[in-house]
């Protein structure tokens, strides 16, 4: 949270101090989601952190259609969300209880597995996003401010996998394997259509938003593998994207800031202006490719090697996504830091604070050092997923 607001220290010019008390107000929202045991209290905390996103991105958007796409947010996640709400009443009056502690202990049968299942799918796979319901990912990411998108896409983003892993699969494992083939497929899709997408976009927001969608399908893939390899490449990835892709809508918001554009078109040769932003950028556009010693490599390689044990073909398709991440990064990157510079529009040349400084240095820190020694992290994943799979 530091970091959002040290990011946000020229770019919000009125209401600081209620655009303060929203972040903390995240932040609070965000503990309880991942500290409750209970379903009722997932399920109004999971909800909560709608309302003070939904003011950050209608308030303190960027641009004319922010109110759209913060009420396109609200909706979506709150519509899928209705249906785990039906799902957890239903468990209520058969049990008795929403304690997770006694609901893993609990036996469905194999009818109503399926219906919750169902039911609390929707709601996640709405938060992943998948498609297709991820309309409204690259709609509020595009009008948030930077903050905003550091938060959907470091945490929010996440909130669909964790509730997958700790409430749907161990909960209803029947349905799980009896879906797997109709979640590996929608993810394979979304995995193949977010890279095509990106590489046709032209706006630097939407390219990171999209990339986001490929990679959260990429690490939703991992934990219908139902093993042990895919469910840690999953974690890993999940963990990587955070870094990452937060990193990455960080450069954006830093050049929005200077140029006021998110237009790729405007831009060029940044190289022989912003030196040290350009290194910067480059670390995290090969981590984004899933280079070998970066921190997305990792949880991508565990994915496909989990994918493979499954099914062969979805870990070709699957892999597909590698060689097109590396498209959309590579010509990202060239398009930004080399070719001509555009004086018509790029009039003010500065490169990085030492603010800004300090705001990329522990991200890149960890896209080299995790990418380097994944044991530091995966060790204690593998206990843990080896008794989770126990568990189930």
């Amino acid at each position: 949270m530091p970091k959002n607001i040290r990011i946000s220290w020229n770019s919000i010019k009125y209401r600081v101090k209620e655009f303060l008390i929203l972040l903390i107000l995240t932040e609070f929202l965000l503990i309880n989601i991942f500290s409750v045991l209970d379903l009722i209290f997932f399920y109004i905390f999971f909800e909560s952190v709608l309302i003070p996103m939904f003011i950050i991105i209608g308030v303190w958007g960027s641009r004319q259609r922010k109110i759209h796409a913060a009420y396109q947010f609200f909706f979506y996640t709150l519509l899928g969300s209705i249906l785990m709400l039906l799902g957890i009443i239903l468990i209520y009056f058969h049990l008795g209880t929403t304690d997770i502690q006694i609901l893993l202990h609990s036996d469905f049968s194999k009818s109503r597995q399926i219906i919750l299942w169902l039911a609390f799918f929707a709601s996640f796979a709405v938060k992943v996003p998948m498609l297709p319901f991820h309309i409204w990912l690259p709609e509020a990411h595009v009008e948030a401010p930077t903050a905003g998108s550091v938060i959907l896409a470091g945490i929010l983003l996440k909130l669909g996998t964790y509730g997958i892993i700790r409430f749907m699969i161990p909960l209803f494992p029947f349905a799980n394997v009896y879906f797997t083939p109709l979640v590996l497929t929608m993810c394979l899709i979304g995995i193949i259509y977010s890279s095509f997408t990106t590489i046709r976009q032209i706006d630097l927001k939407k390219i990171i938003a999209y990339s986001s969608v490929a990679h959260m399908n990429f690490a939703l893939l991992g934990l219908f593998t139902n093993n042990s390899l895919g469910i840690e490449g999953s974690l890993y990835l999940m963990l990587g994207h955070g870094v990452v892709s937060s990193a990455l809508f960080l450069c954006i918001g830093i050049l929005y800031d200077r140029y006021h554009t998110r237009n790729i078109l405007y831009y060029g040769n940044l190289i022989t202006t912003m030196p040290i932003f350009s290194t910067f950028f480059l670390i995290f556009t090969l981590a984004n490719i899933g280079m070998p010693g970066t921190i997305n490599f990792v949880g991508e390689f565990l994915v496909l090697l989990g994918t493979f044990k499954l099914n062969t073909m979805a870990c070709f398709l699957a892999a597909t996504s590698m060689v097109l991440g590396a498209v959309y990064s590579i010509w990202l990157y060239n398009r930004l830091i080399f070719g001509k510079l555009n004086l018509s529009s790029l009039v003010l040349f500065k490169d990085l604070t030492r603010r800004e400084f300090n705001l990329f240095f522990p991200l890149a820190f960890c896209t080299l050092l995790f990418g380097v020694y994944p044991s530091l992290i995966l060790n204690s994943f593998t206990m843990s997923v080896n008794n989770y799979i126990i568990l189930l």
